[in-house]
């Protein structure tokens, strides 16, 4: 159950004598009545009240056990006298009566300017905690700080909010001071906490709803709320109520507090259990390792030999300086050498401090250079309001997926500028590159996603571009999704602290742990089973 329905529940249970056993040495709340219809007698002869337009109410049980109720004048004469069974909501306790609200609360109304007084606390709906009786920090009125016509109260009164969003806010206030005309201060005759939970139950709020037949106005009126039919219990079982509600309520807090703990672990889980799922795939951990698999080393020569084909056909070059190898010397530490199109190698450099994590047998260290076509950013276009041709930037690649429906369009005048390695291809990986709080995320491009057929990134974004046969790049989104990567990402990236970007050198020397192909591709497997799993909960 959640927090608000177990508070109204406890309230709900108090107002229809549930909560509290009831004593039958307790005075009836029929004598409780009738001494505060002879108080309100006394006050009417003494000129300090107002007999009620339309007769005073007394409600009764008759003949029959149904309820009644008979409105009388000044003299005692009978006005009327009907059944109310029909708006009655639940049988009542022995000792307990049916009365309106306005035979047991006054409304108190006492307009003042409100600037006229300069150390006077105000208090206003937003200042009450809905459905909890707590009064928040108020503020002192100043000169036209706030507006005319507030009421003022005292100590003791209850404060209840009429505007309908917030029927559920009321406090009893600890001083005297002003609150706003949206409030209505109420003067109880009976117990003040009962009359508190009276208040905020639902049984109170629905009979203001359903009285107040303006639809179209925000506010409830006077009408209504003293119309609102209140179950009265004897004084001493009001006061019994009051103190097991205030006994509940700290618990009751508790139990939300650790519901809302809950809620919040709840949320954050599948996105803790994708992280720990990601950090274990690149670990060498989510999937197992098979020994007749072609190891990651014989791979990565592979793919070396490959790409120097590729460059002497002229469709991608290979790395100023030579290709880097990365290696386990003999004393097991890892070093790393470079090799030029010729095959001349320079000295080996020992890279040991650079490795951050074991990895298993079979699978090598690489940088990102070694085994891509393509890593480049994208550059800065001529931007035109002809929708045809779609530029990525950083907004287009969220943690959700790759989606066009934020980007801007390339000058179609402009297009013939782009060479084709810049038409981004499905797979590409879209790294965002430049400022704070993006840097670092990643989206695959799909082009099931582009109706437009044609795309090219912005100078924020790095395009990295593999062949499948070499690298699964789903693999590689995994690898740059893990938190090891994203947790470092500001403290390799280059520049001021407002403006940092990962530099196309610092993507291009990435140290990426190189399963053998048949192994990546059951990690992205079981990455995606995983992921069916989360979002089908």
């Amino acid at each position: 159950m959640k927090t608000k329905d177990l508070k109204n529940s406890i309230l709900q249970m108090a107002v229809e004598g549930k909560l509290v056993p009831q004593d039958p040495n307790d005075e009836p709340a029929s004598i409780l009545l009738e001494h505060i219809r002879e108080e309100k007698h006394r006050l009417i002869t003494e000129g300090k009240a107002k007999f009620p337009k339309g007769g005073e109410s007394i409600i009764y049980t008759a003949s029959d056990g149904s309820p009644y109720e008979k409105r009388v004048d000044a003299r005692g004469r009978v006005l009327s006298d009907e059944s109310i069974a029909d708006e009655v909501p639940f049988e009542l306790p022995e000792g307990w009566c049916w009365a309106r609200l306005e035979n047991v609360i006054e409304i108190a109304s006492n307009l003042v300017d409100p600037r006229e007084y300069e150390t006077v606390l105000h208090v206003a709906p937003d200042n009450i905690e809905k459905g909890t009786g707590k009064l928040l920090d108020c503020r002192t009125v100043l000169e036209d700080s706030v507006k005319s016509n507030n009421h003022r109260f005292s100590s003791g009164q209850i404060l209840y909010s009429k505007i309908r969003p917030a029927l559920k806010k009321a406090a009893i206030a600890p001083f005297d001071g002003l609150c706003s005309a949206d409030m209505y201060p109420l003067d109880s005759n009976l117990d003040t906490p009962f009359t508190l939970i009276l208040v905020l139950s639902d049984l109170f709020t629905h009979q203001v709803l359903k009285g107040d037949t303006r639809v179209k106005m925000p506010k409830t009126n006077q009408k209504a709320l003293r119309a609102v039919l209140l179950p009265i219990p004897p004084l001493a079982e009001q006061r019994r109520i009051a103190e097991r509600v205030a006994e509940l309520m700290p618990l009751v807090e508790a139990y939300g507090e650790l519901e809302d703990a809950r809620e919040a672990l709840d949320a954050a889980l599948p996105d803790r259990l994708r992280r720990s799922v990601l950090q274990e795939a690149v670990r060498g951990r989510l999937a197992p390792q098979d020994p007749s698999d072609e190891p990651a080393g014989e791979l990565l020569g592979r793919i070396r030999a490959e790409r120097r084909a590729l460059a002497a056909e002229g469709k991608m070059k290979l790395p100023r300086g030579g290709e880097s190898v990365i290696f386990t010397g003999s004393d097991g530490r890892r070093y790393e050498k470079r090799v030029d199109a010729k095959g001349r190698e320079t000295e080996p450099v020992c890279i040991e401090d650079e490795i951050p994590f074991e990895i298993p047998e079979g699978w090598a260290w690489a940088r990102l250079e070694t085994f891509t076509t393509y890593i480049q950013r994208g550059k800065t276009p001529k931007y035109s309001t002809v929708e045809r041709y779609p530029v990525v930037a950083q907004k287009c690649n969220q943690w959700s997926g790759f989606s066009l429906e934020q980007a801007k369009f390339v000058d179609p005048d402009t297009v013939s500028s782009y060479t084709s390695e810049r038409i981004l291809l499905d797979g590409d990986l879209l790294l965002n590159s430049t400022g704070l709080g993006t840097l670092g995320r990643m989206a695959i491009y799909d082009s099931s996603k582009n109706r437009h057929g044609w795309a090219v990134a912005d100078s924020h974004v790095t395009v990295i571009r593999t062949i499948n046969e070499w690298i699964d790049y789903r693999y590689l989104f995994a690898f740059f999704t893990n938190p090891s990567v994203q947790s470092t990402i500001e403290s390799i990236a280059s520049g001021s602290t407002k403006q940092k970007e990962l530099t196309q050198t610092t993507v291009r020397n990435y140290l990426v742990p190189i399963p053998p192909l048949a192994e990546q591709h059951r990690i992205v497997e079981r990455i995606d089973r995983f992921s069916y799993l989360l979002t089908s909960q």
